[in-house]
């Protein structure tokens, strides 16, 4: 904490009568408590600054038992009757109010028997809502009204204002029969549906997020991959069994393709992309391959071993030996540095948070590059959900059942408080606008600012 002496060039008032100390003759002893304070709180910034505020409580009665979605600064709510669901809207300020609700399509993961669904997943993308049921369908909605634009079958992904799906088409009469329980190797379609064969031909289509129309269609025989890779212009990489292509997103335009070599007489199994780089494996030989996702030019290649029990990593590069995970710099593929293997990494506010592999409870924000604490957060309980990019959420417990949240923003060496709540619930999320738990009254909302 900062100690600032205001207006020391002020004019002094009269002397009174019985003399008080001049406020400078306190100076040091606030900075003596500044500091008590500092090391009470473990490092956590005071809330000056901040901004912390109670919006109110959507009842259990709408549907709150769903997971707690945000997106687009909305929150949403599911309810269900049959195989029919209804998704609603919140407006979380000045108080949380409904916005609309939509009727969702009849889902494909509904098991009559056990009366469950798949899970419904929302997000903000491009101006539209796409709100996926499990597998399954995919449909567009009008943000501010809930009108629906366009479904397609099968997951979207999106890159800047367009969006892709692949789809895998099968030969005739390979559609595995669930009942039988035949052994022997499955091929998934887009919507969840198993197969006995692998499929004859992908097609990997771009799509128009206001409209759904297919702007662009590229085919390739046998089964591919396709991921969003980043920068400018947006683009798409394609991994087939014998080649990368990096596609235009907008225009499906081939900007460049890489042919992928056979390693000990097997082809490529795996793909994935991770920031800029493109991970090729092929499992059966152990060997990994890291490209570069824009350039296509091969990085590096390397043994990997299939570890039952691989490295607990989020948006990193990692390989785990035995007792101890290493973190791989993308570049070379290589060890920069190394943790206990029971520990869970996680990409969060431009650094990477420790948190204990099996309580989940963090012990340090550190340094991406080098593995060098940044900041301690051995005073909290927990990580909360949200935007890895933008922050990092805390909560702590207090005596009395309330909750204590605090964020670390991109660039900051210390937690900043935002406020404590009064109200029991376990399960919470939040962005960086809004803070959302659950008790057994429904979802309580609150709003911050740091």
């Amino acid at each position: 904490m900062t100690l600032i002496e205001l207006d020391r060039d002020a004019p002094l008032d009269p002397e009174p009568a019985r003399r008080t100390p001049p406020p400078w003759r306190y100076r040091h002893l606030g900075l003596i408590l500044s500091a008590v304070l500092a090391v009470t709180l473990g490092g956590a910034a005071l809330p000056g600054g901040t901004f912390w505020r109670y919006l109110g409580l959507i009842p259990a009665s709408a549907g709150t038992d769903a997971p707690i979605q945000l997106a687009g600064g909305r929150l949403f709510t599911v309810t269900s009757s049959g195989q029919e669901r209804t998704l609603t809207a919140w407006a979380p300020k000045p108080e949380p109010y409904r916005m609309w609700s939509a009727a969702l399509p009849v889902s494909v993961s509904y098991d009559p028997v056990s009366n469950i669904f798949g899970p419904v997943s929302v997000r903000a993308a491009g101006g539209a809502l796409l709100v996926t049921d499990g597998p399954g369908t995919t449909t567009a909605l009008d943000p501010e009204d809930g009108r629906t634009l366009w479904t397609s079958a099968g997951r979207i992904t999106t890159a800047g204002d367009t969006a892709f799906t692949v789809e895998r088409i099968f030969r005739p009469g390979t559609l595995y029969d669930q009942e039988s329980g035949d052994p022997g190797m499955l091929y998934f379609s887009a919507d969840g549906q198993p197969h006995t064969e692998p499929p004859v031909r992908t097609e990997v289509r771009g799509l128009d997020l206001s409209t759904g129309e297919a702007r662009w269609t590229v085919t390739s025989p046998g089964s591919v991959t396709a991921d969003p890779v980043a920068g400018s212009p947006r683009a798409v990489l394609v991994t087939a069994s014998d080649r990368l292509t990096l596609l235009d997103a907008a225009t499906g335009r081939v900007l460049r393709e890489k042919p992928l070599p056979q390693v000990d007489g097997a082809g490529p199994s795996t793909a994935s992309v991770l920031g800029d780089l493109a991970l090729v494996g092929y499992q059966g030989v152990g060997v990994q391959l890291g490209y570069d996702a824009r350039t296509l030019e091969r990085r590096w290649k390397r043994e990997i071993a299939d570890d039952p029990a691989p490295a607990d990593c989020d948006g990193l590069l990692c390989s785990r030996d035995k007792d101890q995970t290493a973190v791989l710099d993308p570049a070379t593929g290589e060890p920069t540095w190394f943790v206990p293997a029971n520990m869970r990494l996680m990409v969060r506010a431009g650094g990477v948070l420790f948190a204990d592999g099996e309580t989940g409870a963090p012990s340090y924000l550190v340094d991406r590059g080098s593995g060098a604490p940044r900041v301690s957060l051995r005073d909290w309980t927990e990580a909360v959900d949200g935007p890895p990019e933008r922050m990092l959420l805390l909560r702590r417990y207090e005596h009395g059942g309330g909750k204590t949240f605090g964020v670390v923003l991109p660039g900051r060496s210390e937690v900043t408080v935002l406020g404590t709540t009064g109200f029991p619930g376990n399960e919470c999320v939040g962005d960086d606008r809004y803070v959302v738990c659950r008790d057994t009254g429904g979802l309580r909302v609150w709003a911050y600012r740091a």
